[in-house]
């Protein structure tokens, strides 16, 4: 890939601004202040919970919420990304994190390699990459073979299943407005007087946007004055110029089709993304963090993070105790509202969302590197309000079982004894007479019971106890590598060779 731009923005260890949003505004919000970063363009709830003003101005890095909520995305200029991404990062032992290869804003050439069904096709982006065209985002018919210069418009994390999606169409922005190539005039987002204020400023403004570009200004930019709006137009034409002269240097298009040799690849990748996956334990931190700020219930976001349904319950209840401990001074709600000793409610929590006994619930095994493989689902046979619950799976024949050396058999089951928050969970293989096969204990992050799957991270090393009882410590091998290759810390790796030597000592006696 063509090195990342990251000329505009901070050195690495810089105060770099930040827009955030998502389910975990109010923490990141407080714990990136705290490392001395500047946060911009917040929400309105935002500003009442901190009491203060924040700037409407430019960000050079901006936060998502991931999709499935268990994590964020950082984007912007390399040196602050990874700046502000070190701060993300050091939520907790077990959040994970990772570069990625096809960034926001990156542009390819590329090649059509399925154009079979569905509202897009795939795209070739060389390097093993591949992204996802929606065909309304494309003129004309779009056939297997077509070649396409096309730009990533939403980056997706290394443990999805989705593609990132990629657009004809390229952007640039400059924190409170866009510049559209190959399209001209000035646009606003704001409705109304507000957008045509704005786009009469433009003409103020002491920078001209570069020939061949459209502005459209965003709607944070009705509360921003000229000096922020100068600003973001400066950075965002000075992309725009960068872009230009890298695709000047790879060739012009012709059609829907690239000239040159005919090879896929970058050609520019103005911002770096990276990637922060929470564990439950970075979670209960970033509880703590927020805890500091506003009313946060035990678990708060571990339960938004299993439901989207469970974002608005937990909004609603921490909005009611809230008002009540203000009405009832420090004796209400003590618990509650500040008490970090407080269990996290999974019988309440479960039995409204789930997984309860009865339902299917899949293993999402997460991997050192960011990689994610589905096992099951299977049935939950057991559940107990103390966060336990027991996963039976039908096996397929053929193969082997990993760790044990047994062959499988159709007809065997598979019995998963599962705890919340705990670092290992053990699986016991049977033949379908009930003869034991093994035991084997994967040793991972902090287990989370989701209504649809159980999630973790595997650090590889793990604990198998054969059927004849011997006990022996596997794959520490490969947590090894992982750590040489910047996958998994050194505090997680500590942590995982110590919980796999305890659950050896318990298994051996």
């Amino acid at each position: 890939m063509t090195a990342t731009e990251g000329a505009d923005g901070p050195d690495e260890h810089d105060p770099a601004s930040v827009r955030i949003r998502g389910t975990y505004t109010t923490a990141l919000t407080q714990r990136l202040q705290t490392a001395g970063h500047e946060v911009v363009q917040a929400s309105d709830p935002i500003e009442e919970r901190f009491d203060g003003t924040f700037a409407t101005a430019p960000a050079s890095v901006r936060i998502e919420t991931t999709r499935d909520r268990l994590g964020v995305e950082c984007s912007g200029p390399a040196a602050a990304v990874a700046g502000v991404a070190d701060a993300v990062e050091s939520a907790g032992v077990d959040t994970l994190r990772w570069d990625d290869d096809a960034p926001r804003g990156a542009v390819f050439d590329a090649t059509v390699s399925d154009a079979d069904g569905g509202s897009g096709a795939v795209v070739d982006l060389g390097n093993g990459e591949r992204g996802y065209l929606p065909y309304d985002a494309a003129d004309g018919y779009v056939d297997a073979g077509d070649r396409y210069r096309v730009q990533v418009k939403e980056p997706t994390p290394p443990w999805a299943d989705d593609l990132p999606r990629v657009e004809p169409t390229i952007t640039v922005g400059g924190g409170l407005c866009t510049l559209t190539r190959d399209r001209g005039g000035v646009r606003a987002a704001a409705p109304g007087e507000t957008g045509e204020e704005l786009v009469g400023l433009t003409d103020l403004l002491s920078v001209d946007p570069p020939d061949g570009w459209g502005v459209r200004w965003e709607r944070t930019a009705a509360d921003a004055d000229m000096d922020a709006m100068t600003t973001a137009l400066e950075r965002a034409t000075e992309r725009a110029e960068r872009v230009d002269d890298a695709l000047a240097a790879a060739g012009s298009m012709d059609g829907n089709g690239a000239e040159g040799d005919g090879t896929n690849g970058a050609i520019i990748a103005p911002n770096a993304t990276e990637w922060c996956w929470f564990g439950r334990e970075s979670r209960f931190a970033l509880d703590e963090t927020r805890r500091a700020v506003e009313t946060t219930m035990p678990g708060h976001h571990r339960t938004k993070a299993a439901d989207r349904g469970a974002s608005a319950a937990v909004d609603f209840a921490e909005a009611v105790c809230g008002e009540a401990m203000a009405g009832a001074g420090d004796g209400f709600g003590d618990a509650f509202g500040g008490d970090a000793d407080v269990d996290f409610p999974f019988a309440a929590v479960t039995r409204q969302f789930g997984p309860q006994t009865g339902d299917r619930l899949a293993l999402g095994h997460g991997k050192p590197d960011g990689r994610l493989i589905t096992l099951g689902p299977g049935e939950v046979t057991a559940w107990d309000a103390d966060g336990s619950l027991t996963l039976e799976r039908s096996i397929r024949g053929g193969g082997q079982y990993d760790g044990l050396g047994a062959p499988k058999e159709s007809g065997d089951i598979a019995v998963t004894k599962l705890r919340e928050g705990r670092w290992w969970y053990p699986t016991t293989y049977k033949r379908a007479d009930g003869t034991v096969i093994g035991t084997y204990v994967n040793i991972c992050t902090p287990v989370e019971c989701f209504p649809d799957t159980a999630r973790y991270v595997d650090l590889h090393v793990d604990v198998v106890r054969h059927g004849d009882g011997t006990v022996e410590i596997v794959d520490e091998d490969e947590l090894a590598t992982a750590v040489d290759d910047g996958f998994v810390s050194e505090a997680l790796a500590d942590k995982a060779t110590s919980v796999a030597n305890a659950v050896a000592r318990a298994l051996g006696e």
